[in-house]
């Protein structure tokens, strides 16, 4: 790991290899502490490459444990974290409504890190078992149309990291891998950025790839759709600019879509989202996320018509029975 550490303090680029072999030693328990908060920080202070991120995510995705759930037919919806909003659990909540709306969801997603509550934090105090097995996750996906795949029980290379990343308290690399290290590798996804250059970053390394997909970044810093402005998406087809104008709804201020200061009144907010309680621009926000997933499964689809789709899963309460069955199953 020194040789490693030696080449990125003397500003080198990691090859594809480097980047594997890096995270192989951290994965398997072979860096320290330190070695390890010495590698978070330098990509903290310099972008990553192309060649280095695919080189991680290889890595982990080589380690990572198989929920063999028979199919890849799949669709998550998660961003990276560490834009710092602290808003309501809106990918989260798209994964219900686009469940809801009848497509197959594996819903990827972790613990807050760098905010109050993430995916994990919400859907344990919501009564999701985050320790399913195998057999127990394909009944989710059979029954309720979603399963939760919470990192930590899949990636247990990442473990030995954990401890280093609660402790900075910040954004590392590990929030950029995260979408990119759904273990059932997802044929269909929408994957939020906290920034405009890790959008493009995706955006070339998912091209290498099979998948079908949307990258999300809102200019003034959401790793979402937040319609606040402008954001930018990139699929497959290219790079284009959209507004709430654009997509056919009215715009939202930043403090119409703030999250709970604990794990359980970020429980309260989703649920009041799924059972119809919710702010316009609350219900907006979401429906817009899973109208970008449907669009995504669909792309025949205009925007509008997977718009339509998201809120008759949320008016229909097919949304909220998808949560019902997964915490039963």
């Amino acid at each position: 790991m020194r040789h490693i550490l030696a080449q990125l303090f003397d500003q080198q680029l990691l090859t594809h290899a480097e980047a594997h072999e890096a995270m192989l030693r951290i994965g398997q328990g072979e860096a320290n502490a330190a070695e390890m908060a010495a590698f978070m920080s330098v990509y903290r202070m310099r972008p990553i490459s192309v060649p280095e991120l695919a080189g991680f995510r290889d890595a982990l995705l080589s380690l990572s444990r198989d929920p063999e759930l028979g199919t890849r037919d799949t669709i998550d919806i998660v961003g990276t974290g560490g834009d710092g909003k602290d808003t309501l659990n809106i990918s989260t909540l798209a994964c219900f409504v686009v469940a809801g709306a009848g497509y197959q969801v594996t819903k990827h997603g972790n613990i807050g890190v760098s905010s109050v509550c993430g995916s994990s934090d919400v859907l344990r105090e919501l009564g999701v078992n985050l320790a399913a097995d195998n057999d127990q996750l394909k009944r989710q996906l059979e029954r309720a149309g979603i399963c939760v795949l919470h990192a930590p029980a899949f990636h247990p290379a990442m473990r030995h990291a954990g401890p280093v990343r609660r402790e900075l308290g910040v954004r590392t690399f590990f929030n950029i891998l995260g979408p990119l290290v759904n273990p059932v590798r997802p044929k269909f996804q929408v994957a939020g950025t906290f920034s405009l250059e890790l959008l493009r970053l995706y955006h070339y390394l998912l091209q290498q790839t099979d998948a079908r997909y949307t990258v999300v970044h809102a200019l003034d810093g959401y790793d979402e759709l937040s319609l606040t402005g402008a954001a930018k998406l990139a699929t497959p087809a290219g790079e284009r600019l959209a507004t709430a104008a654009d997509l056919g709804l009215p715009a939202t201020r930043p403090a119409e879509l703030a999250g709970g200061r604990t794990a359980a009144e970020s429980a309260r907010l989703f649920i009041d989202v799924l059972e119809g309680r919710a702010t316009r621009p609350q219900r907006d926000v979401v429906t817009a996320n899973a109208a970008l997933a449907i669009s995504c499964r669909e792309p025949e689809f205009s925007f509008a018509e997977a718009l339509a789709a998201a809120r008759e899963s949320l008016d229909s309460g097919r949304a909220r029975q998808a949560l019902k069955l997964l915490v039963s199953a």
